[in-house]
């Protein structure tokens, strides 16, 4: 058997459904008589809350039950949102402080969750929610990222989570003593809102024995294992299953407390409950991205070779810990922190503070696109202080082929690349030699022309462990996967590959995912982890189906079993005059009374971690009149190893490289200093639009992977991770000349203006 798919650009089969309206998402399968959720949120920051009541609003028409933390403690509902923590440079690990469902004597961020109200509809809900009377008495807002007067938590009076570090401080220390140039820089990575499509939603139902939970996710497992856990259900009492999607960008990954309050009324006042966010709550509510500030420092020697790197960042995690927040910018930062460069010693201290805000967790990318856009800010800015071209100090510093496989100094083994091969071919692509004549003609007209290069790498996460279980029906295959599809095409992708090693017809294989009843585990969507994964396990099970079929055909094709053959279309054997599909050996399994050879399930596990890498060139024209930045010419050449469907490859980076642009040029979340939210809605957070993108050239130079049996690399993040340096190189490096030494994201036209201006003056 090949081990690898036919790599045709198929169309997406999903799209018909979700472009003519026939999408199925968590609205639209909520039962009709479920009654409403509506969550009151607290209007302030910081406080401490004197008085709750909430009884005219459970007396008003149409209110089934309005539930406080008092309600929760008394039916024994007191579990805090789970987290993850990182231990302390110095070996401790700080006790991460309860993250109640509903808020506890004191809120901490507008938008927490005080009470919730449940009704016949939604206007209902709303009605009596402005009925609730809450006392507080306010608390002064800890905005900042650093250690305050005002603890956001009693037990941590400094405000600070954990003071991580990783790699040697002390081989550092040296390198840098004994470097021929520093090169230093301040680097402040913006926070950023989601926004998918589709915001947040659940619904709940309790049949009198067993939760059925549906919920708009990336994964239905560990949610199951949440609420059986909150609710004391044995597993199997507990139903979990995710319809379709409209994206998520690892904001749906983590549980939130809407969701236990929901299966919890669903549970108490035996009728079915729905909850669904608008885009205002989303925006309050929602984890955020990004938001962290990094001082970073490079050493070389007298031929402008990396000795050493030194990083000291120190992120915003919100009000309280979210699901994943304390990793972003720790160990997931840290497994790219040295990039693509052969740098032979590097140390990374992270600090992680609470502030009166939003929890920060996982966007697209979790924490690589942090590393990246700092490391390549670095490099940019460390060729202009060397006077070395900035194409020519990322080729002096890659590492080599013949490096490979080759461990970071943070403990990452990178097996394979030829990120010199890939950094030619994205010059060549993007007529990087043209750059001169481009500036020339921009200068000519008045405006400032620059060009960025970043060159990313990213370490793909999550399980390396999945499921699948495939099942013959009349005439075709059903597929269940463990993954969860936001958007990316997994049916389409799934089914071709299936296709490819089955030689069952693409429309006879159906993709069924998001359901915990259907299949005993899944690891979802995140990290860049579903097709490899997935197709890795798909190949475990088609084996499996081969080898049962082989055993059951021998005697049918009247030959040994080890003298037939399967050709990815066919069984043959020399001497017999049938040669089956694996449709008909399926039809022939049914007819024979074998129903135990038409299920077959598989676990698989990758042998190792893969890394996606590839160059991100950008050229930007920039208006001095005005500060308006565009986008004009943006090329990607990316390694991604090799490719089940190049089109779906291309979407993928697309998207990526859109949010990579909106958080450059438009999106920045802001707080005023009392903790209240500026940019709560699209008439003051800017997203990217159509006249902001240019036309997106991408192509591929595959180095395959050693650590799959595909060769495969994932490509769901990659164009974030290499977008936002790329940009912000291009803008830095068209002001450059007008004196500006500092610019940062996001560049609005008011922004770059006042960078303008400021640089004028400096240069003065």
């Amino acid at each position: 058997m090949e081990k690898f798919g036919k790599s045709q650009p198929v169309t997406r089969v999903e799209d018909l459904r979700f472009l003519t309206g026939a999408g199925r998402y968590i609205d639209d399968t909520a039962p009709e008589d479920a009654l409403f959720a509506h969550v009151f949120r607290s209007p302030v920051a910081h406080a401490d809350i004197t008085g709750l009541d909430v009884s005219a609003a459970r007396g008003a028409e149409g209110v089934h039950a309005v539930l406080t933390a008092a309600d929760l403690a008394e039916a024994g509902l007191t579990l805090g949102l789970p987290t993850v923590m990182v231990p302390n440079r110095d070996g401790t690990k700080t006790e991460p402080p309860r993250r109640p469902i509903l808020a506890e004597g004191r809120v901490r961020f507008v938008g927490e969750p005080v009470a919730v109200v449940f009704a016949e509809s939604a206007e209902a809900a709303k009605d009596a929610a402005e009925l609730i009377e809450l006392d507080l008495v306010d608390r002064p807002a800890q905005m900042a990222t650093a250690p305050g007067d005002t603890p956001i938590h009693d037990a941590l009076p400094d405000n600070r989570a954990f003071d991580y570090g990783i790699g040697d401080e002390a081989a550092t220390a040296a390198a840098f003593d004994a470097a021929a140039r520093v090169v230093r820089l301040t680097v402040e990575n913006s926070r950023v809102i989601s926004n998918p499509m589709e915001v947040r939603g659940c619904h709940a139902t309790w049949d009198g024995a067993r939760l059925h939970f549906a919920f708009s996710g990336q994964g239905v497992w560990e949610m199951k294992k949440l609420l059986a856990k909150a609710f004391g259900l044995e597993a199997d009492d507990v139903h979990v299953t995710t319809p379709d999607v409209g994206g998520g960008f690892g904001t749906k990954t983590m549980p939130y407390p809407e969701y236990f309050l929901v299966a919890y009324a669903a549970r108490h006042l035996g009728r079915p409950v729905r909850w669904f966010s608008e885009r205002g709550e989303a925006m309050l509510s929602d984890n955020s991205g990004r938001d962290l500030v990094s001082d970073a420092e490079l050493a070389f020697d007298a031929d402008n070779r990396i000795t050493g790197y030194r990083v000291h960042t120190r992120s915003n995690l919100g009000a309280y810990l979210s699901g994943f927040g304390p990793l972003m910018q720790t160990h997931l930062f840290s497994r790219v922190l040295t990039g693509v460069y052969d740098v032979p010693t590097a140390w990374l201290r992270s600090e992680g503070y609470f502030t009166n805000t939003t929890q920060v967790d996982a966007y697209r990318g979790a924490g690589r696109p942090e590393a990246n856009y700092l490391l390549e800010r670095m490099m940019d800015r460390a060729a202009r202080e060397l006077g070395v071209d900035p194409w020519e100090l990322r080729r002096i510093n890659f590492i080599r082929p013949e490096q490979f496989p080759y461990t970071t100094v943070t403990g990452e083994t990178y097996d394979v690349g030829a990120f010199g091969r890939v950094l030619d071919s994205a010059a060549q692509a993007t007529e990087a030699a043209g750059f001169a004549a481009r500036r020339a003609a921009s200068e000519a007209e008045g405006k400032l022309r620059g060009q960025g290069i970043c060159y990313y790498i990213e370490a793909i996460l999550g399980s390396p462990s999945e499921d699948v279980r495939i099942e013959f029906e009349d005439g075709g295959a059903v597929m269940y996967v463990g993954t969860q599809s936001n958007g990316q095409g997994h049916e389409t992708v799934y089914r071709q590959f299936l296709s490819d090693q089955t030689g069952i017809p693409v429309d006879a294989i159906r993709v069924v995912q998001g359901d915990s009843d259907l299949i005993a585990r899944g690891g979802g969507t995140g990290g860049s982890r579903s097709v490899t994964v997935q197709t890795n396990v798909t190949l475990t099970a088609v084996d499996q189906i081969v080898s049962a079929f082989k055993t059951f055909l021998a005697p049918e094709m009247g030959v040994p079993e080890d003298a037939i053959t399967w050709d990815d279309e066919r069984f043959r054997a020399e001497g017999s005059n049938i040669s089956p599909t694996i449709l008909e050996v399926a039809e022939m399994a049914r007819a024979a009374g074998r129903e135990d050879l038409l299920v077959h399930s598989a676990t698989a596990q990758l042998e190792a971690r893969s890394f996606p890498n590839g160059a991100h060139v950008a050229e930007v024209e920039v208006d001095p009149e005005t500060g308006q930045v565009r986008v004009d010419r943006y090329g990607v050449v990316d390694d991604f190893g090799n490719l089940v469907n190049p089109l779906l490859v291309e979407g993928q980076v697309h998207g990526g490289v859109a949010q990579g642009l909106g958080q450059a040029l438009l999106e920045r979340v802001v707080y005023d200093e009392d903790g209240q939210l500026l940019t709560a809605s699209f008439m003051d957070y800017a997203m990217p639009r159509a006249d902001n993108l240019p036309m997106i050239g991408f192509s591929t130079e595959p180095v395959p992977s050693t650590a799959n049996q595909l060769g495969m690399k994932g490509c769901g993040e990659a164009g974030t991770v290499g977008a936002i340096a790329a940009v912000a190189n291009a803008v830095q490096d068209a002001l450059w000349d007008r004196g500006v030494r500092q610019a940062d994201i996001p560049f609005t036209p008011m922004r770059v203006w006042e960078m303008l201006e400021t640089g004028a003056v400096a240069a003065e």
